[in-house]
């Protein structure tokens, strides 16, 4: 019989059961510091046994991990909600499909019970048989697949290096591009290398190569995040290259660390070969570490950040991994390997290498407001959520004044034994099975913890006879000398003991109930120690807490938004680094209302000038706009720029709101997949007509509702009154799978995010202009990369899910849950989206960054390349989310093609 069936281990027949546990946690604790990201060490001592399944492992399946297939139907109300394991049965050595490891690391296959063919031994000891032919056709599909999206890497490679400016970068920086292709590519090579010599050395191996490629092999976290910092940061280098040096050691960072050999068994944290390997870029450069980059552009000059200072480009990588390991604690199963390392990636890049007024807001929200609620209200906010844990009858009851005394009759004639005669009720009237899940405060297995309760009950006379009389009888069992007793009545439930009558009193305790079983023998299921902190209050006092928890978190937001402390509060960050010395809240006054006759006037009168800042008029130093097209001429001299944003505002409320009636209207009608589609195209009409019209503000909208959705998913994971319960209820109908994996709903902010970074990164490569108050505020260029990011989400990805879904009949090579009908969809919608926005570029009249050069021709062969390449990215990526993935992938190419 297998090793995890054996009946003699209790645990086996807990794992086996096919009872629902949907809330069931690996651990006890929603925050454990064992749920960091850090890789376990591969040395010796940590390959001899395998170790128990992480919680950093998750479930990956090639078939809806992208994001668009997992929008199906789900009846589960409640949020938060935990991962969901695989149908079927489950061993206990068997983990999941999906690890942190990208690739087989021989700790991963040592837990998943020996799968390669180096361990055929135990296979056939275990009585599993050889690899069937369907599997060998899974396999040789998966190998297609993840050759594809090979393929489609270095494609884009080519693509970007192919770019007429990014080729005199190239030449200036190719030591360090070599020693990052170089390095990557060694650690791949010699990974199998070891695999070899580790099942030799550990193992007698039946065949001379024993390596075996899993079929869950997934490749998306050894290429999406160094591939992808490297081709972005070469892009971006074209207008400021401080920004390439950093991006190549980030992109040495994010090498998966089972590549990296170890050198030392002990669990340090930081890799020290890997350490040393990201600072390999920096031996080789001679260039002078200058104190200022200044570019000059058409449209003004632009000062850039200052290359990173030599320590702290050295100090990369434990920043980069630790936090990797607080982003993981934070979102646990919610984000895959790759997304965690892309999302590390961004936000160094926002701490290190913001220079404009918007990625300075940015960083501001993030990092200063992010750390502030981090620091200040991660503890009450685990205190909150292990408090909404406890279900409601657990809590201890409020005694009741008005109890009734005991009377002499009921003294005389107690209603136990009455029930006891009459009825032949137990006397010892336990509590129901269902009331005692959880242990008491007090319940412990140990021998300090038990305790007497209620008066000592009475030894007979004869109970310290000798016992030797009955030792040679196995079939009986003695209470006393003079009374033999069955053995089976004595061995009964946990907790109970016969009743004897007719005995002389003695000394013997009561009995007592079980601390590990229930009164039906069922075994107690055991609470963690932050749950049971709180048994020990009654139902008013811990609504009163719960009450205190969200006034004190509420606090906190308020303090970290408006403390006026350097490096703490965010309104004084975003004063001193974005505007110039500006008060927030005047400055936004005036960026909203300023061409306001009625305002500019009750500002002058009051002498606000100080406080509000006032835009300038359209003729006093903005004559240069009339050089530009009629929407922007109209924007300047007839609205003014601050009522056209008023009037994008208006508009985006319109939007919104018919959006959410419409949704409303489908909800009873139309699937959940349909009904979230509906954002996507909330997302197109907002943003497709009003970029071109006012970046910068579309730039910073988009950021504060980010900003905000973080907070408000905070809010409803930390399960704190009033907000939580609402938002919860409102979300419910709208989640999907990848939803369903943690504790954080990522579908409404991963496409907020995929619509809002190609706009961001476009925005750090163009050049800034603006006057006064309004200095780095307006761009005297536009491209069509900035809107692929809309294109890519609202219409592709909605197209691809609505025609595959209903028209989809020719599954890819691979299989899966992509349809050809579904990417052909894609790639029209793409294509569609693209001619369409660079019509409207040339109908509005805005200059373009690429001067126009191509023909309708020219530049249809182009939409046609990058809509393609983004379908087939969609196709076939499984390790990240679609929707923040592919844009970045059309984004790219749009950019490097110069469309």
């Amino acid at each position: 019989m297998p090793e995890h069936l054996d009946p003699s281990e209790h645990e086996a027949l807990r794992l086996l059961s096919r009872s629902p546990h949907p809330y069931h946690r690996q651990n006890s604790e929603l925050l454990e510091p064992s749920d960091r990201f850090a890789y376990g060490p591969s040395g010796r001592d940590h390959l001899d046994a395998p170790s128990a399944p992480s919680s950093a492992s998750r479930e990956v399946t090639p078939s809806s991990d992208s994001g668009t297939e997992a929008d199906d139907e789900h009846f589960l109300k409640g949020l938060p909600a935990p991962r969901r394991l695989r149908k079927g049965l489950r061993g206990r050595n068997e983990v999941l499909s999906g690890t942190s490891t990208p690739i087989p690391s021989p700790a991963l296959l040592e837990e998943e019970g020996r799968k390669l063919s180096y361990n055929l031994k135990k296979d056939a000891h275990l009585g599993k048989r050889p690899q069937s032919p369907a599997d060998r056709v899974r396999r040789r599909k998966e190998i297609v697949r993840r050759s594809t999206e090979l393929l489609i890497i270095g494609f884009l490679g080519l693509v970007v290096f192919s770019n007429n400016n990014v080729r005199p970068i190239l030449h200036r920086w190719n030591r360090e591009i070599y020693i990052w292709i170089g390095a990557s590519v060694v650690l791949v090579l010699l990974y199998p290398l070891r695999l070899v010599v580790w099942a030799y050395w550990y193992r007698m191996p039946s065949k001379a190569i024993p390596i075996s490629i899993p079929s869950s092999f997934d490749p998306a976290p050894l290429l999406y995040p160094p591939a992808v910092t490297v081709f972005v940061s070469l892009l971006l280098a074209v207008d400021n290259e401080a920004v390439l040096l950093p991006n190549i050691i980030l992109a040495i960072c994010s090498l998966p660390p089972s590549l990296i050999p170890t050198v030392s068994d002990l669990d340090s944290g930081c890799d020290s070969l890997h350490w040393v390997l990201s600072c390999a870029p920096l031996l080789l450069r001679e260039a002078s570490w200058a104190p200022d980059m200044i570019r000059t552009s058409a449209g003004g000059t632009q000062s850039f950040p200052a290359a990173l200072p030599l320590e702290t480009m050295t100090l990369l990588y434990p920043l980069h991994h630790n936090l990797c390991s607080v982003l993981h604690t934070l979102t646990t199963t919610s984000l895959l390997t790759a997304e965690l390392q892309l999302l590390s990636t961004s936000l160094i890049n926002i701490l290190f290498l913001s220079s404009s007024p918007q990625a300075v807001i940015i960083k501001s929200m993030l990092w200063v407001g992010g750390l502030d609620i981090l620091v200040s209200c991660s503890q009450v906010i685990r205190w909150g959520i292990s408090l909404a844990r406890v279900p409601k009858w657990r809590f201890r009851r409020t005694p009741t004044p008005s109890k009734p005394t005991f009377t002499f009759f009921s003294s005389l004639m107690p209603w136990r034994r009455v029930r006891h005669d009459l009825f032949h009720a137990p006397v010892d009237s336990s509590s129901c099975s269902s009331c005692e899940a959880f242990d008491d405060p007090e319940d412990s297995d140990g021998p300090r913890s038990i305790s007497p309760r209620g008066p000592k009950r009475v030894r007979t006379a004869f109970d310290g006879g000798d016992a030797s009389r009955t030792e040679d009888k196995p079939g009986l069992s003695t209470r006393n000398s003079g009374q033999k007793v069955p053995s089976n009545v004595l061995d009964g439930k946990p907790g109970s003991i016969p009743l004897r009558r007719h005995t002389l009193p003695g000394v013997d305790s009561a009995p007592r109930k079980s601390h590990t079983h229930t009164p039906s023998g069922r075994r107690k299921r055991t609470a963690s120690h932050s749950v049971r902190a709180f048994f020990s209050l009654t139902q008013e006092q811990a609504i009163f807490r719960k009450w205190t928890y969200a006034a004190y978190v509420y606090l906190c937001i308020m303090g970290a938004i408006f403390l006026p402390l350097p490096y703490v509060g965010i309104k004084e960050v975003i004063a001193g680094e974005a505007l110039r010395g500006r008060e927030p809240i005047g400055w936004a006054l005036g960026y909203l209302f300023g061409d306001l006759p009625r305002f500019r006037l009750e500002v002058v009168s009051h002498n606000l000038e100080r406080w509000i800042c006032l835009p300038a008029r359209p003729n006093d130093e903005l004559g240069w706009f009339r050089s530009m097209g009629w929407a922007d001429h109209l924007r300047q001299s007839y609205f003014g720029q601050a009522n056209t944003r008023l009037v994008l505002s208006a508009y985006f409320l319109f939007v919104i709101v018919i959006g959410l009636i419409v949704v409303f209207r489908l909800s009873p009608i139309y699937e959940v997949d349909t009904r979230r589609k509906v954002f996507h195209f909330m997302m197109v009409a907002m943003f497709l007509p009003s970029i071109y019209i006012d970046p910068t503000f579309a730039a910073l909208a988009l950021s504060i509702v980010l900003a905000v959705f973080l907070l408000l998913d905070l809010l409803r994971a930390s399960q704190l009154p009033p907000l939580s319960k609402p938002l919860a209820s409102f979300l419910a109908p709208y989640v999907d799978g990848r939803d369903l994996r943690g504790p954080v709903v990522i579908s409404h902010i991963f496409l907020l995010i995929g619509c809002a970074i190609p706009l961001w990164l476009s925005l750090g490569s163009l050049p800034r202009t603006g006057a006064g108050c309004l200095e780095g505020w307006e761009l005297s260029t536009r491209e069509v990369s900035m809107v692929s990011g809309v294109v890519c989400v609202g219409l592709g990805d909605a197209a691809a899910s609505l025609i595959g879904r209903r028209y989809g009949r020719r599954k890819w090579l691979w299989g899966g849950g992509k349809s050809l009908e579904g990417s052909v969809a894609f790639a029209f919608a793409v294509f569609i989206g693209l001619v369409a926005v660079r019509l409207w570029l040339h109908l509005g009249g805005w200059p373009s960054t690429n001067g126009d050069s191509d023909t309708w021709l020219r530049a249809a062969q182009k939409m046609g390349v990058c809509a393609t390449t983004a379908s087939l990215t969609e196709a076939v990526l499984t390790g990240g989310n679609d929707n923040v993935i592919v844009p970045v992938v059309l984004w790219t190419c749009v950019k490097s093609l110069g469309v």
